[in-house]
Protein backbone atom coordinates (compact mmCIF):
# COMPACT_ATOMS: atom_id res chain seq x y z
CA UNK A 1 0.00 0.00 0.00
CA UNK A 2 1.57 3.60 -0.55
CA UNK A 3 1.43 5.90 1.87
CA UNK A 4 1.36 9.80 1.23
CA UNK A 5 4.34 12.17 3.06
CA UNK A 6 0.89 13.94 4.67
CA UNK A 7 -0.27 11.00 6.25
CA UNK A 8 2.98 11.08 8.74
CA UNK A 9 2.49 14.84 8.49
CA UNK A 10 5.47 15.40 5.94
CA UNK A 11 5.45 18.55 4.24
CA UNK A 12 6.76 17.78 -0.07
CA UNK A 13 9.28 20.41 -0.53
CA UNK A 14 10.19 19.36 -3.95
CA UNK A 15 13.36 18.17 -5.68
CA UNK A 16 13.25 14.88 -3.42
CA UNK A 17 13.16 16.58 -0.21
CA UNK A 18 10.20 16.46 2.10
CA UNK A 19 10.53 17.88 5.92
CA UNK A 20 8.31 17.78 9.08
CA UNK A 21 7.76 19.55 11.89
CA UNK A 22 8.10 17.73 15.02
CA UNK A 23 5.70 17.92 18.22
CA UNK A 24 6.45 19.43 21.26
CA UNK A 25 9.79 21.60 20.74
CA UNK A 26 8.57 22.29 16.98
CA UNK A 27 11.77 20.94 15.44
CA UNK A 28 12.20 20.63 11.73
CA UNK A 29 13.83 17.41 10.30
CA UNK A 30 14.30 17.12 6.16
CA UNK A 31 14.72 14.07 4.60
CA UNK A 32 16.53 14.44 0.70
CA UNK A 33 16.17 10.97 -1.41
CA UNK A 34 18.67 10.22 -4.07
CA UNK A 35 18.52 7.28 -6.42
CA UNK A 36 20.86 5.44 -4.38
CA UNK A 37 21.28 7.11 -1.06
CA UNK A 38 18.94 9.11 1.35
CA UNK A 39 19.79 11.98 3.74
CA UNK A 40 18.23 13.11 7.02
CA UNK A 41 18.65 16.36 8.06
CA UNK A 42 18.76 16.41 11.90
CA UNK A 43 17.20 13.42 14.17
CA UNK A 44 14.76 14.61 16.43
CA UNK A 45 14.78 14.82 20.59
CA UNK A 46 14.56 11.61 21.80
CA UNK A 47 15.34 7.79 20.67
CA UNK A 48 11.46 6.93 20.47
CA UNK A 49 11.46 10.14 17.75
CA UNK A 50 14.17 9.10 16.16
CA UNK A 51 12.82 5.53 15.62
CA UNK A 52 9.80 6.73 14.77
CA UNK A 53 11.20 9.05 11.90
CA UNK A 54 13.48 6.17 10.91
CA UNK A 55 9.84 4.04 10.45
CA UNK A 56 8.15 6.52 8.94
CA UNK A 57 11.56 7.10 6.04
CA UNK A 58 11.53 3.35 5.34
CA UNK A 59 7.61 3.62 4.39
CA UNK A 60 8.34 6.69 2.50
CA UNK A 61 11.03 5.65 0.68
CA UNK A 62 11.13 2.05 0.71
CA UNK A 63 14.98 1.71 1.81
CA UNK A 64 17.18 3.07 4.91
CA UNK A 65 18.35 6.42 5.74
CA UNK A 66 22.20 6.44 4.55
CA UNK A 67 23.76 9.34 5.74
CA UNK A 68 22.78 11.73 8.37
CA UNK A 69 23.90 15.32 8.70
CA UNK A 70 23.50 17.52 12.13
CA UNK A 71 22.38 21.24 12.27
CA UNK A 72 24.02 21.86 15.51
CA UNK A 73 24.87 19.83 18.66
CA UNK A 74 21.31 20.78 20.82
CA UNK A 75 19.38 17.92 22.20
CA UNK A 76 16.20 18.25 20.36
CA UNK A 77 18.09 18.38 16.63
CA UNK A 78 20.77 15.22 17.36
CA UNK A 79 19.22 13.16 20.63
CA UNK A 80 17.34 10.28 17.76
CA UNK A 81 20.61 9.61 15.91
CA UNK A 82 21.26 6.90 17.34
CA UNK A 83 18.12 4.80 15.75
CA UNK A 84 20.14 4.91 12.54
CA UNK A 85 22.44 1.89 12.56
CA UNK A 86 24.88 2.31 9.79
CA UNK A 87 24.20 5.58 8.43
CA UNK A 88 27.05 7.79 8.06
CA UNK A 89 26.92 10.90 9.62
CA UNK A 90 28.13 14.42 9.40
CA UNK A 91 28.38 17.27 11.30
CA UNK A 92 30.17 20.70 11.62
CA UNK A 93 33.49 20.52 12.74
CA UNK A 94 34.07 20.31 16.53
CA UNK A 95 30.84 18.44 17.13
CA UNK A 96 31.95 15.53 17.25
CA UNK A 97 34.31 15.95 20.16
CA UNK A 98 31.43 18.80 21.47
CA UNK A 99 28.99 15.06 21.81
CA UNK A 100 31.67 12.82 22.92
CA UNK A 101 32.63 14.70 26.12
CA UNK A 102 29.02 16.81 26.48
CA UNK A 103 26.20 14.19 26.89
CA UNK A 104 25.77 14.76 30.22
CA UNK A 105 25.20 19.04 29.46
CA UNK A 106 22.65 17.54 26.83
CA UNK A 107 21.18 15.70 29.10
CA UNK A 108 20.75 18.87 31.50
CA UNK A 109 19.22 20.75 28.66
CA UNK A 110 17.14 18.08 27.90
CA UNK A 111 15.48 18.00 31.47
CA UNK A 112 15.14 21.75 31.72
CA UNK A 113 13.13 21.65 28.62
CA UNK A 114 10.87 19.58 30.48
CA UNK A 115 12.04 15.84 28.86
CA UNK A 116 11.50 13.20 30.97
CA UNK A 117 14.17 11.90 32.57
CA UNK A 118 13.71 8.13 31.01
CA UNK A 119 13.89 9.55 27.55
CA UNK A 120 16.58 12.16 28.58
CA UNK A 121 18.87 9.37 29.87
CA UNK A 122 18.16 6.58 27.09
CA UNK A 123 18.82 9.05 24.45
CA UNK A 124 22.45 10.67 25.59
CA UNK A 125 23.46 7.00 26.99
CA UNK A 126 23.09 6.41 23.14
CA UNK A 127 24.33 9.24 21.86
CA UNK A 128 26.16 9.00 18.23
CA UNK A 129 28.62 11.79 17.60
CA UNK A 130 29.55 12.60 13.87
CA UNK A 131 32.20 10.33 11.84
CA UNK A 132 32.75 13.09 9.19
CA UNK A 133 33.36 16.45 10.37
CA UNK A 134 32.69 19.70 7.62
CA UNK A 135 35.20 22.36 7.76
CA UNK A 136 33.85 24.02 4.87
CA UNK A 137 31.86 22.21 2.03
CA UNK A 138 31.32 18.87 1.67
CA UNK A 139 29.33 17.78 -1.60
CA UNK A 140 27.61 14.76 -0.85
CA UNK A 141 26.82 12.20 -4.20
CA UNK A 142 22.90 10.47 -3.74
CA UNK A 143 23.01 8.76 -7.12
CA UNK A 144 22.84 9.53 -10.65
CA UNK A 145 24.80 12.78 -9.95
CA UNK A 146 22.30 14.22 -7.50
CA UNK A 147 24.58 16.51 -5.09
CA UNK A 148 23.52 18.14 -2.26
CA UNK A 149 26.31 20.63 -0.98
CA UNK A 150 26.83 20.69 3.38
CA UNK A 151 28.54 23.31 4.29
CA UNK A 152 29.91 24.75 7.21
CA UNK A 153 28.03 28.39 7.69
CA UNK A 154 28.46 29.29 11.39
CA UNK A 155 29.05 29.96 13.87
CA UNK A 156 26.47 31.47 14.95
CA UNK A 157 23.64 30.17 16.92
CA UNK A 158 25.80 27.91 18.33
CA UNK A 159 29.92 27.38 17.67
CA UNK A 160 28.42 24.69 15.54
CA UNK A 161 26.02 25.29 12.52
CA UNK A 162 26.12 22.84 9.58
CA UNK A 163 23.71 24.32 6.92
CA UNK A 164 22.34 21.81 3.51
CA UNK A 165 22.01 22.98 0.00
CA UNK A 166 19.59 20.63 -2.43
CA UNK A 167 19.87 21.85 -6.08
CA UNK A 168 16.48 22.30 -8.14
CA UNK A 169 14.22 23.67 -8.51
CA UNK A 170 13.51 25.75 -6.20
CA UNK A 171 16.74 25.44 -5.04
CA UNK A 172 16.46 24.23 -0.93
CA UNK A 173 18.28 25.59 1.77
CA UNK A 174 17.99 23.62 5.33
CA UNK A 175 19.10 26.49 7.83
CA UNK A 176 18.87 24.84 11.08
CA UNK A 177 18.56 26.67 14.18
CA UNK A 178 20.30 29.98 12.17
CA UNK A 179 16.88 30.65 10.86
CA UNK A 180 13.72 30.88 12.75
CA UNK A 181 10.48 31.58 11.69
CA UNK A 182 7.98 30.66 14.82
CA UNK A 183 9.91 32.42 17.40
CA UNK A 184 12.87 35.14 17.64
CA UNK A 185 16.28 33.58 17.22
CA UNK A 186 17.17 31.48 20.47
CA UNK A 187 21.12 32.93 21.82
CA UNK A 188 21.87 30.55 24.41
CA UNK A 189 25.61 30.22 25.91
CA UNK A 190 27.00 28.67 22.68
CA UNK A 191 25.67 31.07 20.10
CA UNK A 192 28.79 33.59 18.45
CA UNK A 193 26.38 36.89 18.21
CA UNK A 194 29.07 38.49 16.49
CA UNK A 195 28.96 35.96 13.56
CA UNK A 196 25.53 34.74 12.93
CA UNK A 197 24.80 37.64 10.77
CA UNK A 198 27.57 36.91 8.22
CA UNK A 199 26.39 33.22 8.35
CA UNK A 200 23.04 34.61 7.15
CA UNK A 201 24.90 36.00 4.65
CA UNK A 202 26.14 33.14 3.81
CA UNK A 203 22.99 31.17 3.61
CA UNK A 204 21.58 33.92 0.94
CA UNK A 205 24.79 33.77 -0.78
CA UNK A 206 24.61 29.74 -1.07
CA UNK A 207 20.34 29.81 -1.82
CA UNK A 208 20.14 33.11 -3.69
CA UNK A 209 16.55 34.89 -4.20
CA UNK A 210 14.42 32.35 -5.49
CA UNK A 211 14.99 29.59 -2.91
CA UNK A 212 12.71 27.91 -0.21
CA UNK A 213 14.73 28.35 3.14
CA UNK A 214 13.71 26.14 5.52
CA UNK A 215 14.24 27.10 9.43
CA UNK A 216 14.97 25.04 12.28
CA UNK A 217 11.51 25.83 14.18
CA UNK A 218 8.58 27.18 12.07
CA UNK A 219 7.77 27.48 8.65
CA UNK A 220 9.63 27.51 5.26
CA UNK A 221 10.61 31.09 4.38
CA UNK A 222 12.02 33.13 1.56
CA UNK A 223 15.31 34.80 0.76
CA UNK A 224 13.41 38.39 1.93
CA UNK A 225 12.66 37.00 5.49
CA UNK A 226 16.23 35.57 5.82
CA UNK A 227 17.52 38.77 5.41
CA UNK A 228 15.34 40.64 7.35
CA UNK A 229 15.86 38.37 10.28
CA UNK A 230 19.78 38.59 9.47
CA UNK A 231 19.41 42.69 9.80
CA UNK A 232 17.28 42.30 13.02
CA UNK A 233 20.31 40.04 14.86
CA UNK A 234 23.15 43.01 13.80
CA UNK A 235 20.98 45.31 15.29
CA UNK A 236 20.16 43.07 18.50
CA UNK A 237 24.18 41.94 18.92
CA UNK A 238 25.24 45.48 17.52
CA UNK A 239 27.33 44.14 14.88
CA UNK A 240 26.95 44.90 10.99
Amino acid sequence: MDVSWEEFGWERLGNGTGRRRLPVWDATVALVAGADGVLLYDTGSTLREGVELRTQAEALLGRRVTHIALSHPHFDHVLGTAAFSGAEVYGAVGTADLLARGAEELRADALRHGMSEADATVATDALVSPRHQVTGEWTLDLGDGFQVLLANVGPGHSGHDLAVLVPGSPVVVLCGDLVEESGEPQAGRDAVPTHWPAALDRLLELGGEDALYVPGHGAVVDAAFVRAQRDRLAVRFGVS
